[in-house]
């Protein structure tokens, strides 16, 4: 997963320069950076991104205190120091040395300057217990696939998200001209002692604009798609994960009616249990702060109320940051715990269980995207947790899709973005600035293609992500009774009854070419859909091995990462990708 905060300057700046940089402990006042990075056990910072060779830096280079002193906490150019003294030898005014260094705007002339923003990035739980466990090369390469995960994010951040604005009140943006400059610093434990490793990348907010000046990052854009980040990262690293060491996922309820997240399938729970001590300690403040709450009320509290309470107890349960020690003393702490937790014979096969689980898992299940039946599922699960939603709500629903269905498998680039157009142009209409479901074309005679949805999220007892998968299985249920109901048509059987098609929509490509390609489009679908039949808890899409399609397509690549096109029914054809 991943958060984010704010970097400000003055006390903001100083907890990151003190702590947080030199590995997530106190910092005394004059030690060095690296000594105390080496003392932590921790690996020096590193500049990554493309932004760095603007500023002359390479990435992958070390991050020195100098250049961060410089960079993140007073929003000057790493190297000022060098160009200060060239141009004061020079002769140079020293208000022009000054403003030579300076990069935009000068923090001083700011109110409330904000000079970095913090992205971090963590695993899922059972990846860390395995980190943490496994032999050295194991643990090697969970790091690898960390990293290759996170700068793949921060490079789709750069690439879609990131823009520099300047003008009054950040009325001008534009995208960044080379890219974010980013300082990654790597961290092993959380504050309670457990294994967790996840990496610190911060953001300068000095990006470079197209016509070759500096100004600042939009940062509001960043919050906004801090969410569908999380999810493309969630896929990426099970991805590297699943193809490096052999491995699959599944789905775990972490929280009764809440969405489940992703684990490492064999890896036993007890282990989960065993490093989310800290977890344990909030949800036991958190039922005490909804007693106080009740009592003083009078009532049960509402979804913000209980978010407010949920921040108080894990304020309260907070616990102060360790002593810091290496990582190979970690990791033999831990596994003296973990043994006496679970026993010898648990952690010294838990990659070996982990492998024989994922062959149970791919014998029973199909990790195949039906673009059609992704785009109606994402879109009727945005809508019942939001109404009115944006394109990056709809991307990281996609991406969700993609996690529970795929398993770790290899997703072709761009298909999270090929269910979006496929949810857009089929299963949408524009509300003002936003987005809202449309469902007429599986609903003809339904005058509002979202009144379909309403008796499905009126279960108030039920909370609102069951909602939402109630109301994305009813929905996909509809897709495969029409298309059942075409190729039945198709057949010229005396006892199959035709489902007319839905009217087009004015102005709606599809509706031009729908005629044409009506009877080519149930064809098709009757050959290369290979359609997912059973379904486990937390709404992921399965199908039994022993139940394979009828008529499945000649695979083009391996029979695991084959993926059909189809269109959304009444709405002409997708073009067909592969995942």
């Amino acid at each position: 997963m991943i958060s984010i905060a704010k970097v400000a300057a003055g006390a903001g700046w100083r907890y990151y320069f003190r702590g947080v940089m030199a590995g997530d402990g106190p910092r005394p006042a004059g030690k060095a950076l690296r000594a105390a990075q080496e003392e932590a056990g921790v690996p020096p910072g590193r500049w990554t991104g493309r932004g760095p060779a603007a500023l002359g830096l390479a990435s992958g280079e070390t991050v020195t205190e100098r250049q961060a002193e410089l960079l993140l906490g007073e929003g000057r150019h790493p190297d000022a120091d060098r160009i200060e003294r060239e141009l004061q030898a020079a002769g140079a005014d020293p208000a022009a040395v000054r403003r030579a260094t300076v990069l935009a705007r000068p923090i001083e002339h700011i109110d409330s300057p904000v000079l970095a923003v913090d992205l971090v990035f963590r695993a899922p739980p059972t990846a860390h217990a395995l980190w943490a466990l496994a032999d050295d090369a194991t643990r090697r390469v969970l790091e690898e696939c960390h990293e290759i995960a996170r700068d793949g994010t921060l490079a789709r951040l750069e690439e879609s998200v990131a823009r520099v604005r300047w003008g009054s009140g950040g009325g001008h943006q534009a995208p960044v001209k080379d890219g974010l400059v980013v300082a990654v610093f790597r961290h092993h434990e959380s504050r309670s002692g457990r294994p967790l490793l996840h990496d610190h990348a911060v953001l300068s907010v000095k990006v470079r604009r197209p016509d070759g000046t500096w100004g600042n990052l939009a940062t509001a854009d960043l919050f906004e798609n801090v969410v569908a980040a999380d999810a493309l990262y969630t896929l990426l690293f099970m991805e590297e994960v699943s193809a490096r060491l052999g491995v699959a996922w599944e789905p775990r309820e972490v929280t009764p009616g809440k969405r489940p997240v992703m684990e490492i399938a064999g890896v036993p729970h007890e282990l989960i249990g065993w490093q989310s001590t800290r977890r344990q300690q909030i949800e036991h403040a958190y039922e005490d702060q909804l007693q106080q709450y009740r009592s003083d009320h009078g009532h049960e509290p509402g979804e913000r109320a209980r978010y407010k309470l949920a921040l108080i107890a894990a304020d309260r349960t907070r616990p102060p940051k360790g002593i810091p020690r290496t990582l190979p003393e970690l990791r033999e702490r831990w596994r003296r715990s973990a043994v006496h937790a679970v026993g010898a014979d648990v952690v010294d096969r838990l990659l070996e269980t982990a492998r024989a689980a994922a062959t149970a898992v791919w014998a029973r299940v199909r990790p195949v995207v039906d673009l059609a039946l992704a785009a109606v599922e994402t879109v009727a699960v945005v809508y019942v947790m939001r109404g009115a939603f944006q394109h990056r709500h709809l991307l990281a629903e996609a991406r969700r899709h993609l996690t529970y269905v795929l398993r770790g498998r290899r997703h072709e680039p761009g298909l999270d973005e090929a269910i979006v157009r496929a949810a857009v142009d089929g299963c949408t209409r524009p509300v003002g600035r936003a987005l809202t479901a449309d469902f007429r074309y599986l609903y003809p005679r339904e005058s509002d293609g979202r009144a379909v949805v309403r008796p499905l999220t009126r279960h108030r007892t039920a909370s609102r992500y069951e909602r939402a998968r109630l109301a994305g299985d009813a929905l996909t249920t509809r897709v495969r009774a029409s298309r059942r109901s075409r190729r039945l048509a198709s057949r010229s059987l005396p006892h199959a009854v035709a489902i007319p098609a839905a009217p087009p929509r004015e102005g709606s490509h599809h509706g031009r070419e729908k005629q044409q390609t009506t009877d080519l489009a149930a064809a098709e679908d009757t050959r290369r859909f290979i359609l997912t039949a059973a379904r486990l808890r937390g709404g992921v899409k399965e199908r039994a091995a022993s139940d394979p399609p009828a008529r499945p397509a000649a695979p083009t690549k391996p029979p695991h990462t084959q993926q059909s096109p189809g269109p959304v029914p009444g709405r002409g054809s997708t073009p067909g990708r592969t995942v």
